[in-house]
């Protein structure tokens, strides 16, 4: 008999959560979901649907809609998998936890999204330090129906794996594309900024705080220099990037990226809340609120 799937969080240490990784398969095992976890699916997905309107991307609210996804229960994986995988070939398999970047890299260039089966605890509503089910399905999910947005993941996946032979650097710059861009990316819209990166879908204060704080940076768009910054794993983000279209970000993604880690390595890294002369400013940010360290 199989064992049943286990819920593999981060480990509170005395310096911090450190990550626990996992790497199999496995089965998404919606019976065992209890009343709990089903309020708290309910209770996000309401509230996020919510403040979304007029905030997320048009593209994001087209795709939320296709897949179906309701409040009233957790959705199930292989009743989502065939709506996905007609529209672009992608689908979604079941993990505890945090995978390790080789196995997620693999994963992403063969079209499969992994996503973490176990949510969050009604404690938890607000912030969790890792992925769970609500952040990688309400938050992820969606835009694997955009089809260019779909590229754009392959096309990801495929140059973490090349990127994961190069050498640690590389991961670095590439782990911070995918930051500030599937994670934390804005779009920019005919009726304005709009928001499309999972970590801001699924977080009630950063959907508000990105859009309409003064405190952040909002910068254009720019393969390399996303590439050269940190970012912050803590605290909302001091900088914002804004893509023009997902054409754009998939463009970006075409050449090899081997003489451009060349290149950055050559180039110190840049601060997560500065702004160079060479930015295309949106919106210069305050700083209110920024911790002077915590960079990563």
């Amino acid at each position: 008999m199989n064992n049943p799937p286990q819920r593999v969080e981060h480990q509170l240490t005395d310096k911090g959560y450190v990550p626990v990784y996992t790497t199999g398969v496995v089965e998404q095992p919606w019976s065992s979901y209890s009343e709990a976890d089903h309020a708290v699916w309910a209770q996000l997905f309401a509230r996020q649907q919510q403040l979304l309107v007029g905030r997320a991307s048009d593209e994001f609210i087209v795709a939320q809609r296709a897949m179906a996804m309701s409040a009233q229960r957790i959705p199930k994986f292989d009743e989502l998998n065939p709506i996905l995988r007609a529209a672009t070939g992608w689908e979604l398999v079941g993990v505890e936890g945090l995978l390790p970047e080789l196995t997620f890299f693999d994963h992403l260039a063969h079209r499969r999204f992994p996503v973490t089966w176990w949510i969050r605890t009604p404690e938890q509503m607000d912030y969790l330090s890792e992925p769970d089910l609500f952040h990688d399905l309400f938050g992820h999910v969606p835009l694997l129906m955009n089809p260019v947005f779909a590229d754009y993941m392959q096309a990801y996946g495929r140059g973490g794996v090349k990127a994961h032979g190069i050498g640690p650097e590389a991961l670095v710059n590439l782990t911070r594309l995918y930051w500030y861009t599937a994670e934390f990316g804005l779009i920019r819209q005919a009726d304005g900024l709009r928001i499309y990166g999972s970590g801001i879908v699924s977080s009630k204060g950063e959907s508000i705080h990105c859009l309409e704080s003064a405190a952040p940076n909002r910068i254009g768009f720019g393969l390399e220099r996303i590439m050269r910054t940190r970012y912050r794993i803590d605290t909302y983000q001091k900088t914002y990037f804004v893509i023009d279209s997902f054409e754009q970000l998939f463009d970006a993604t075409l050449p090899d990226f081997t003489p451009i880690y060349k290149k950055l390595a050559l180039q110190d890294s840049v601060a997560a809340g500065a702004v160079l002369d060479t930015d295309a400013v949106f919106n210069r940010g305050s700083g209110e609120g920024w911790l002077a360290d915590g960079d990563v």
